[in-house]
């Protein structure tokens, strides 16, 4: 056979060989409702191919192999989201708004790691929203997101937290006053009953005592959080790679980050527990008509939770958004415009109902 011809089969068993690949077509998929506006891709994927060579050979190629065929995993990258999560929350704010844009919101994201919840959420509260997340594993923060890498179950990071959201109240409340003092101004304008301006020196100790002000009444109301979402997980513990302090090791970013454990009765307990915990630091920080958002594994516990939230907050809905996986026992907790007069505290190592200073019910 000559050279040429050989060249030819060869183009020829190439070109017939099938190829075993994932077919993708981006295109949005009918939505729950009219005003849906976050992506939701469809695909569609050959049979699966019988090579033994093909198939995965441990359980990290297994989740790279999922991860390929989600659609929202896809969805995701294509959007330059951290993660699928993302389309959790926004599934959330498209049914209840739990953000508003253009109104100086101050929102926390207790484990927000690798970012994807903080990112729905400073866009959503965009121009002037403030975003802190916090997280014991080392992360990334998106661009315009405040973080604090530590244990939220510590004083001291609890702590940080509260100073921090103070000093974003007090920059709210200094922009709100030099806007209503621009509208007054303007409103004088258009009626012709200007005041004389007076010299730069007194416009400068006017503000001064205004800002002096606003620095005595900082931290005399803690209240000043509009939502507080949770989507926290207890980590594995570390057996390994101390000496790297890198933000990308797998080992810290991926492997210690729990999803399920595989005995319901652990990750529902510890699931309650964070979630008590979130919502203690929400009774301290958040402000009447605020929002509280927690995720858990479900068991024997959520009525009890249910029965709490309900008690501090005027609506509790149970949420389990489509783009949470149908095998994960994951749910959600909406509550939504928080009771002024209830508060959540843990006294001798047991939480306690309050209304009005007066203790309602205790739980364990």
């Amino acid at each position: 056979m000559s050279l040429s011809c050989r060249r030819a089969s060869l183009w020829l068993a190439a070109a017939v060989r099938p190829v075993n690949r994932t077919l993708l077509s981006l295109s949005p998929s009918p939505s729950p409702s009219p005003s849906s506006s976050f992506f939701r891709p469809t695909f569609t994927t050959p049979s699966p191919n019988n090579n033994p060579q093909s198939r995965p050979s441990s359980s990290s190629s297994q989740w790279k192999q999922r991860q390929s065929r989600d659609r929202f995993a896809l969805a995701a990258r294509v959007q330059g989201l951290r993660s699928r999560a993302a389309f959790k929350l926004l599934e959330m704010q498209e049914k209840y708004s739990l953000f508003r844009p253009r109104r100086n919101q101050i929102v926390v994201d207790l484990g927000y790691a690798p970012g994807s919840w903080s990112q729905v959420a400073l866009d959503a509260t965009a121009p002037d929203g403030k975003v802190i997340g916090i997280d014991l594993l080392p992360a990334q923060p998106p661009k315009g997101v405040s973080t604090i890498q530590g244990n939220f179950l510590s004083k001291a990071v609890q702590e940080m937290c509260k100073n921090f959201v103070l000093e974003a109240d007090l920059k709210r409340r200094k922009m709100e006053r030099r806007r209503e003092w621009a509208a007054k101004k303007s409103i004088e304008i258009e009626e012709g009953e200007v005041e004389e301006r007076g010299s730069y020196i007194d416009l400068e100790r006017r503000s001064a005592q205004e800002e002096e002000e606003l620095e005595q009444e900082k931290g005399l109301n803690m209240r000043v959080v509009d939502v507080v979402l949770s989507d926290m997980s207890e980590p594995w513990p570390q057996t390994q790679g101390f000496k790297i302090n890198s933000i990308s090791n797998p080992y810290l970013s991926l492997h210690r980050l729990m999803n399920t454990s595989g005995i319901s009765l652990r990750d529902h307990a510890g699931s309650m527990e964070l979630c008590k915990a979130a919502l203690t630091f929400a009774s301290e920080t958040l402000k009447p008509d605020g929002h509280f958002v927690c995720k858990y594994y479900e068991g024997s516990g959520d009525d009890e939770l249910k029965m709490v939230l309900k008690k501090m907050f005027a609506k509790v809905h149970r949420e389990k958004p489509m783009s949470s996986r149908k095998e994960s026992r994951e749910t959600f907790y909406v509550a939504l415009r928080r009771r002024e007069d209830v508060t959540f505290e843990r006294v001798d190592g047991m939480y306690k109902i309050l209304q009005n200073g007066e203790v309602v019910c205790g739980i364990v």
